[in-house]
């Protein structure tokens, strides 16, 4: 990620879909947190971003935004509880990302089968390159 201004509207998106089932939970603000530290966004930038709107903006490169649907999975799990909304505006995001539909519904499966959501690299990046071939 090379700007600022993507790192916030990263975080922003992330801060967004957290509060899809209208409350923040606990472990999805450490989740996001510990993003943004990663990121190199101070934890005044961070807590200021609860009270922005959403910036529009667009992901370019096709391995960010899978990266970036990945995040926001595991942040849709870190609760502990899958909440219809959740999901539902999950599938929309990645549609709005450009993202291949049957791609994301099979790693939205292995998600919620996997005990801890986690799945491997080479697994995400296969089902979404397997459209490439």
């Amino acid at each position: 990620m090379d700007t600022h201004v993507e790192k916030i509207n990263l975080l922003s998106e992330m801060i967004a879909f957290s509060v899809v089932d209208g409350r923040l939970h606990e472990r999805e603000y450490q989740f996001v947190w510990i993003v943004a530290q990663e990121l190199g966004i101070s934890k005044k930038d961070f807590n200021e971003l609860f009270h922005q709107e959403l910036p529009t903006g667009v992901i370019k490169s096709e391995f960010e935004r899978i990266q970036q649907f990945y995040r926001l999975a595991l942040l849709m799990h870190i609760d502990g509880i899958l909440h219809e909304k959740e999901e539902e505006a999950i599938r929309q995001i990645a549609i709005n990302m450009g993202l291949n539909p049957s791609a994301t519904n099979r790693i939205l499966k292995l998600m919620k089968a996997s005990p801890n959501a986690i799945i491997p690299p080479e697994v995400l990046l296969g089902h979404f390159q397997e459209q490439h071939n």
